[in-house]
């Protein structure tokens, strides 16, 4: 059995890891660490979770009994706690922040998108998880960079749901404001359009064309629906052959023919991804859950690949379709 420690358990795509973990059957959960919440049972905060766990959150930090340890820190934490705290150098590390993403050649990180670094995850020490809009975009449009397709502007526009905003309420994230509501943020400026022109160039060399992003606030729980459309005059059916090839041997990234729906994704690892030609422009739709394809789920599927475990396993999901 793999021995997993989580650090920072309070949060959504902590209560998503433990849920996968505990039902995992390959892993046991060691401890859960939360200041803020020692002493408390896990569904004193994860309520979904009631009859499936008794673990109670911890302040310990048992390294010695774990053989991975995931982050599920704020952005800028995971860095600090590394830094601050001496870890054996043979703990595998997933970290769900941002603070690994990027090669800058002072880390060891390898970007955990098993679609694009597959082999690369499994033979890492540490991996650091993708996040969940670079996902959802980068899986839309991988396959052209790799066909070095990519060769004019992208135009990208994404809605995702309430969940993508964390579990501290703010003034967006309330009930009130986000119901029957939409709206947008950080349009052309995400801070995860840096770990898409990172994964793009290093397929296509020649990659300099602009992401014109736009995310935008839905007003339901939680997904990623993405359109995103460039210039292409190749045909649709040489496109769809070009993903299929490409996702031929990977478990959740799937092309349909039948333009889909956010509830198809929802409560899974999967990505739904759809294509279109409009004379000379192409359409592509890819959508995930925000919270497992593009956090949790995502991590267990890189913990898998990193102790040679079937990547599917624990990740056998049925989708919220109705």
């Amino acid at each position: 059995m793999i021995s997993a420690g989580i650090i920072g358990g309070a949060g959504y795509t902590a209560g998503e890891l433990i849920r996968l973990l505990i039902n995992h059957p390959d892993v046991e959960i060691a401890f859960v660490n939360s200041s803020s919440n020692a002493g408390n049972k896990i569904t004193d905060v994860h309520s979904g979770l009631y009859g499936e766990t008794d673990l109670v959150f911890t302040d310990q930090l048992p390294f010695s009994e774990i053989d991975v340890l995931f982050f599920c820190t704020a952005h800028g934490d995971t860095k600090k706690f590394i830094e601050s705290h001496e870890i054996p150098g043979k703990l595998k590390i997933i970290d769900l922040s941002t603070d690994y993403r990027i090669e800058t050649g002072d880390h060891d990180f390898v970007y955990g998108l098993p679609e694009l670094n597959r082999r690369k995850i499994c033979a890492a020490n540490h991996v650091a998880n993708p996040g969940c809009f670079a996902t959802c975009i980068q899986l839309g449009v991988l396959p052209l960079a790799k066909h070095l397709m990519l060769n004019s502007e992208l135009h990208v526009n994404a809605i995702t749901g309430s969940t993508g905003a964390g579990v501290k309420p703010s003034g967006t994230s309330h009930f009130s404001w986000r119901n029957d509501n939409i709206s947008i943020y950080k349009p052309f400026g995400h801070q995860h359009l840096a770990e898409i022109k990172q994964s793009l160039t290093s397929l296509q060399n020649s990659f300099r064309s602009e992401i014109n992003f736009i995310p935008v606030r839905g007003n339901f729980s939680r997904g990623i629906f993405t359109t995103t459309y460039l210039d292409c005059k190749v045909g649709l059916d040489e496109i769809k052959w070009i993903y299929e090839e490409y996702y031929a041997d990977h478990s959740f990234t799937f092309i349909t023919d039948k333009n889909p729906d956010l509830k198809q994704v929802v409560n899974t690892n999967k990505c739904l991804i759809h294509l279109e030609k409009h004379n000379d422009k192409l359409l592509i739709i890819s959508m995930i859950d925000n919270l497992l394809k593009g956090a949790s789920g995502q991590a267990v599927h890189n913990m898998n690949l990193m102790f040679n475990l079937e990547e599917k396993v624990g990740l056998h999901l049925k989708p919220s379709a109705f």
